[in-house]
């Protein structure tokens, strides 16, 4: 029995760093299993290099096919759990078929790599970079490694960022004009407008803004939309006159937001909605709903 548990173990342990690692800026990253590590941050176009570590485990060799580190980046669909969908894939290979005897160690480099999209973690879907090590053993079955890393990608100020206006109402109850200063927003921006009212004859009893994010993925009869509420913020508690203005100021950097993300890799979009919220004194619901933008700003170091 005790032979049995000892087949099982690991024939090595497979170690991969990063050449600036403890330099670059770390960002917490939620694991499959739920476990949140810290990992190395990168951007689309920079160089990632580092080391490959395999270290056989004491008294034993590794006969291996060949050794190879792989640069990936993936998105996978939670309703088709396991099936990857590669966008980036780039390889190198460390060693040709041989044994190791000790502790060996393989410098690698992935020049100026273009990662387009964002590592996103959402609802149904996630995009991921990582790098992957495989020693082929062919029948004795390879030996696989991954180290995960974060990819963000920054955007200038936009050089056309038009203010939002519009009139809703219902007829001869309840006519409004809102206004928005923006309708493209970084990740920690404020929105700031105004709500006029220029005839209420319906009793508001209370007036909400939401910061929606809607999820869509796959495609055809196979679509999967979710909408979550990220943020709600009351703008006035009781009835408002006609004639009366009521200004919005909601600071976005408490919310955990993403870029809009359109049509990527025709796999999924995530998009943001400002949701301006009406309730009466008998609990009914009126809203509207505006789209906007978000990008991430570059930040101050």
């Amino acid at each position: 029995m005790n032979y049995l548990l000892g087949a099982f173990k690991p024939a090595c342990n497979v170690l991969i760093t990063f050449n600036d690692g403890k330099n670059r800026k770390q960002v917490p990253f939620k694991k499959e299993n739920g476990q949140t590590v810290t990992v190395p941050l990168f951007q689309s176009q920079e160089n990632i290099a580092g080391k490959v570590t395999i270290e056989p485990m004491q008294g034993k060799k590794i006969d291996h096919n060949g050794v190879k580190v792989e640069l990936l980046g993936q998105i996978e669909m939670y309703f088709d759990r396991g099936n990857f969908y590669d966008f980036t894939s780039l390889v190198r290979e460390l060693d040709v078929p041989g044994e190791i005897y000790e502790r060996k160690t393989y410098p690698f480099e992935f020049s100026t790599v273009e990662m387009p999209y964002e590592t996103y973690n959402g609802v149904n879907v996630r995009l991921r970079y990582v790098l992957k090590v495989t020693i082929n053993r062919g029948y004795a079955g390879s030996i696989i490694e991954y180290q995960d890393f974060v990819v963000r990608n920054y955007s200038p100020p936009p050089s056309i960022n038009n203010s939002i206006k519009m009139e809703v109402g219902i007829e001869d109850c309840l006519h409004i004009e809102f206004e928005y200063n923006k309708s493209k927003y970084h990740l920690k921006d404020v929105i700031i407008g105004k709500i006029y009212f220029l005839l209420v004859r319906i009793k508001i009893k209370n007036m909400d803004l939401e910061i929606r994010r809607r999820e869509s993925t796959g495609s055809g009869t196979n679509t999967h939309v979710e909408t979550e509420t990220l943020a709600k913020f009351e703008l006035m508690d009781g009835a408002p006159v006609r004639g009366e203005s009521i200004p919005i100021r909601l600071f976005l950097s408490p919310y955990e937001l993403t870029p809009t993300h359109r049509n990527i890799n025709n796999k999924f979009s995530v998009k943001y909605f400002l949701n301006l919220v009406l309730v009466d004194e008998e609990d009914r619901r009126y809203f509207k709903q505006q789209e906007i933008t978000m990008y991430r700003l570059q930040e101050s170091s």
